[in-house]
């Protein structure tokens, strides 16, 4: 059962991975409740994504990390979403680390508040165009979580989404692949995977992350190769 503020009652006495379980379900309450759901690639989806890749690779390194700031970091990182064309883009981080650190105060008073600066950190530090140096192990391992939904299927997906959010076109008609002229992801959604997502394995904070990166990448690889052949009429059928 949970009140107003998103807060299940009848579970005092919670410790260890029980106490993490429950400020998951009282997050996920609280952004089911009051998240904005206008956007389907920072979605509530989104956020349990983050979440599940930043704990794998917070154990993967040997679980430096606190995981109720990594969790409340994950859950909350998008609370103030911008489009990518908006002129307040980059600003957005340091917006929902602002909100969040007000969040936690007001609508979750139990949350510890040694932990809401690290939590808040997390959040600003984060963004890709924010350009902010991630100076906690949870900041870290936080933005490589956040940068592994923009590699493999997911970021993909992503990719297309947000281009036609964006009005954008899928790619120039004349040089799909940009081979002869200067790459611009403002236009074209394929060109993207050239001017951010594959550079994204070597821009990764934790060896976990650059690994995993780094083998999403190899997929996003095939597919430019498959989207190229197919553009060109060379389907692969032998017959």
């Amino acid at each position: 059962m949970a009140d107003g503020k998103g807060n299940l009652t009848g579970d005092a006495g919670l410790t260890g991975e029980g106490l993490l379980a429950d400020w998951e379900r009282r997050f996920t309450h609280w952004l089911e409740s009051n998240g904005d759901h206008s956007d389907g690639s920072h979605d509530l989806g989104h956020f349990q994504r983050v979440w599940k890749a930043a704990r794998y690779i917070n154990q993967e390194e040997g679980a430096p990390a606190d995981e109720l700031v990594l969790l409340a970091a994950a859950y909350f990182h998008d609370l103030v979403s911008l489009p990518k064309n908006h002129p307040q883009r980059k600003t957005a981080s340091l917006m929902s680390a602002e909100r969040t650190s007000e969040l936690l105060e007001s609508e979750f008073p139990d949350f510890p508040r040694e932990k809401i600066e690290g939590v808040r950190h997390a959040i600003h530090a984060h963004s890709f165009s924010a350009g902010v140096k991630p100076l906690t192990v949870e900041a870290r391992i936080l933005q490589d979580a956040d940068r592994m939904e923009a590699v493999g299927a997911i970021g993909l997906a992503r990719v297309f989404y947000t281009a036609g959010q964006m009005s954008q076109r899928l790619f120039d008609g004349h040089d799909p692949m940009a081979k002869g002229r200067v790459l611009d992801d403002q236009r074209f959604a394929l060109d993207h995977f050239e001017v951010k997502l594959l550079k994204l394995p070597g821009l990764m904070n934790t060896a976990a992350g650059r690994r995993l990166a780094e083998k999403n990448a190899d997929y996003l690889r095939e597919f430019l190769t498959k989207i190229e052949s197919e553009i060109e009429g060379e389907y692969g059928d032998s017959k």
